[in-house]
């Protein structure tokens, strides 16, 4: 009866552990865990651009069986797994020669893990413990019916794990020496199979004498006789590594783009432009963090080939926004004053030269009901201004002017040709405000038509892979005159004197021209320049769309331009600008009047018929405007509560005639005049009468005083 109990029970046991077993035995599968590398994004030279080592698995420097030197293979195989080829996954005797060792030594000195149950705790983590182990051998015996051992063996050089979260040969190699596997020498390769042993216990940093008495040790039991002897004598360079290029966002960006069936895509991305784009630019953003600047972008080009050189976003993640996960360089932000070199350039191709005139005088229009007055930077007013002049020195008034010489719809078709896709708004919405750089565009499609001012006006695809077989099809935007000028008067100092100085940060040494732009309430923060090889942009703000403190940008990333600037033209013969040889030099008046005060320009020879040409002024009602709605103040006394008339595009001597109602009012020298506010509908009309004797006829306005 008892021995029936005692079988019973036995039974039962075994029953137990057979279905334990069962149920704790795992499928096995190496797909998906970096057998294959996935799609890898290179640099120009073949540096990787999508490297991490926080992830479980290596997925970007894996090596096929074939390219990993055979002596490496041999080293670890001696070392790990002696009978490696001979077992099916779990070393009978190598296990029993261990577990005579502990029991003799009464502690755990050996595991005698094969590299096949290796690779299953990689692929299957658990605990260490003896059931772990037995489960380990039947998955170890199931991996090797189905995978080769040179498949296995490939898997466990890929991803076997090393110091500082590296994992794979590959990775150890850089880590340790900066260099391939295939420059190592054969001690180098011995010591990456001592460091995968115990990657706490030997590292060539930490414990680098520990660690070459193993290697020692190692080379003793893997080569003998001149073998041993070499090895040896050889030498261990230790290289600390580079840090990994940051270029997620571009990885990221050129993943989406038509790509060639290669699991390697070689990029147009320099990688060491790339890292100094970044710790400038860094470093500007830090510097300027309490201004309320926390994000940036950069964007290098270089303009003869249309190749992104790098593609940076800097800027620590805020409260309400994960900044870090968004690319900068591809949101859509309102420039500002950095677009108007590409009116100008339609306005040079339409008749206008950098001697013409514009008249920077105050100016207000309609907005709705009410009226808005548009305003320089500084507040400040230079009347009758050239071109090269209202450009350098960004004024508002006269690229309102000039737009309306362009035609809004004219220039707004100009921009879609230059590859401004964000501006997807009829002409009507944006208005004259496009002048000013009034709609959404991003620093991609601001450094691409950029590009085409530095090519002399042809427009061409930007290029993100190398040998890229899409068509490149080219078009001219531009003449090459228009942009010559372009980039002179934007590479002129005396040009940008009245706004930004003499000793204005936008001065570089080499022949750069450079533009700014802020955004309505200091949002928005943008510099572009451009030499005879590079194009580079810069944006600042926050992605949050908060307004920073006061920065312009002038005065935040204008000291990051000059600095990737400097970097770019250390190792280069620089040039000057391309200037077009079918424009001639000219003296011209700079400013009109009875005393010329004459200065050296540009232009084309068709132009020298305005050398002597004085500003053009229409006259022009400027307040009010039609259908205008003022409100009367009860609070204040009515002698204190007067509305100024004004009219534009008058010169001195001008004077004008004012009627309201049918009464006549007053006559003023010059275009204003301060009427007393009385309620109700009001009708103004004007007669302008010039110092030359005509006579103009303002039509009739009607405002309402409420």
């Amino acid at each position: 009866m008892l021995l029936k109990k005692i079988l019973a029970g036995s039974f039962v046991v075994a029953s137990l552990f057979v279905v334990a077993t069962f149920i704790s035995v795992r499928p096995i599968s190496l797909a998906h865990k970096g057998v294959r590398a996935p799609l890898q994004i290179l640099d120009r030279r073949g540096t990787p651009l999508t490297v991490s080592y926080q992830g479980a698995w290596n997925e970007n420097d894996v090596m096929a069986l074939h390219e990993i030197p055979e002596f490496l293979q041999q080293v670890f195989v001696q070392s790990e797994d002696k009978r490696f080829f001979s077992h099916n996954g779990v070393d009978w005797q190598a296990r029993g020669h261990a577990l005579w060792q502990n029991i003799r030594y009464r502690r755990t000195v050996r595991g005698a893990s094969t590299m096949t149950e290796q690779v299953v705790r990689m692929v299957h983590p658990r605990s260490r413990h003896l059931w772990s182990k037995y489960i380990e051998g039947f998955e170890a015996a199931t991996l090797e019916r189905q995978y080769s051992k040179a498949e296995i063996l490939e898997f466990y050089l890929n991803q076997i794990p090393f110091a500082a979260n590296r994992r794979g040969v590959m990775q150890a190699a850089r880590y340790y020496y900066d260099r391939d596997l295939s420059t190592l020498t054969e001690r180098e390769m011995l010591a990456l199979a001592v460091l995968a042993r115990a990657p706490s216990a030997y590292d060539l940093y930490r414990y680098p004498e520990k660690t070459k008495v193993a290697i020692d040790r190692l080379a003793q039991q893997v080569g003998r006789g001149d073998v041993l002897a070499r090895v040896l004598a050889q030498d261990i360079r230790t290289v600390p590594p580079q840090r990994p290029v940051e270029a997620r966002h571009f990885a990221r960006f050129v993943r989406t783009q038509p790509l060639p069936g290669s699991n390697h895509v070689i990029t147009t991305l320099d990688a060491h432009i790339q890292s100094v784009a970044q710790d400038i630019l860094d470093q500007r953003v830090e510097s300027l963090a309490a201004k309320k600047v926390t994000n940036g972008a950069a964007v290098v080009m270089d303009h003869a080939s249309g190749e992104i050189l790098a593609w940076v976003v800097a800027g620590a993640g805020q409260d309400d926004i994960d900044s870090s996960d968004i690319d900068a360089v591809s949101v859509p932000r309102q420039p500002g004053s950095a677009m108007k070199p590409f009116l100008y350039a339609r306005a040079l191709d339409k008749g206008l030269s950098a001697a013409t005139f514009l008249d920077d005088s105050p100016l207000s229009e309609a907005v709705g009901t009410g009226l808005h007055r548009f305003r320089n930077y500084s507040r400040n007013y230079y009347g009758p201004i050239s071109v090269r002049e209202a450009l350098g020195n960004s004024l508002n008034i006269p690229a309102l002017l000039t737009i309306r010489h362009v035609g809004i719809a004219d220039y707004l078709t100009i921009l879609h040709r230059l590859g401004f896709r964000s501006l997807d708004r009829g002409s009507d919405v944006y208005d004259e405000g496009l002048a000013l750089g009034n709609g959404e565009v991003t620093l991609l499609e601001l450094v691409q038509a950029y590009g085409v001012l530095a090519h002399r006006g042809v427009a061409q695809p930007v290029r993100y892979i190398m040998d890229d077989p899409a068509p490149r099809q080219q078009q001219r935007i531009y003449s090459e005159e228009a942009t010559s000028l372009i980039g002179n008067i934007l590479s002129d100092p005396w040009a940008r004197r009245l706004e930004f100085g003499p000793g204005s940060a936008l001065n570089l040494s080499v022949q750069t021209a450079v533009k700014t732009g802020t955004s309505t309430d200091y949002r928005d923060a943008w510099v572009v320049g451009y030499n005879d090889q590079y194009v580079v942009g810069i944006w600042m703000g926050n992605l949050d769309r908060t307004a920073m403190d006061g920065v312009t940008g002038s005065t935040g990333p204008a000291l990051a331009l000059r600095g990737i600037f400097t970097k770019l033209n250390e190792v280069r013969d620089t040039k000057r600008l391309y200037l077009s040889p079918s424009l001639v030099r000219r003296e011209v008046c700079i400013r009109p009047g009875a005393e010329c005060l004459k200065r050296s320009e540009w232009m084309r020879p068709s132009d020298e018929n305005i050398l002597n040409a004085a500003v053009v002024r229409v006259p022009e009602m400027i307040r009010p405007t039609e259908g205008l709605q003022l409100a009367y103040d009860p609070r204040v006394p009515g002698a204190h509560q007067k509305f100024r008339f004004e009219i534009g595009g008058l010169a001195p001597g001008d004077r004008v005639s004012w009627t309201l109602n049918g009464d006549f009012l007053a006559e003023s020298e010059g275009g204003t005049f301060l009427w007393p506010l009385h309620k109700g509908p009001q009708k103004l009309k004007a007669r302008v009468m010039r110092a030359a004797g005509e006579v103009t006829e303002m039509a009739e306005v009607s405002f309402l005083v409420k």
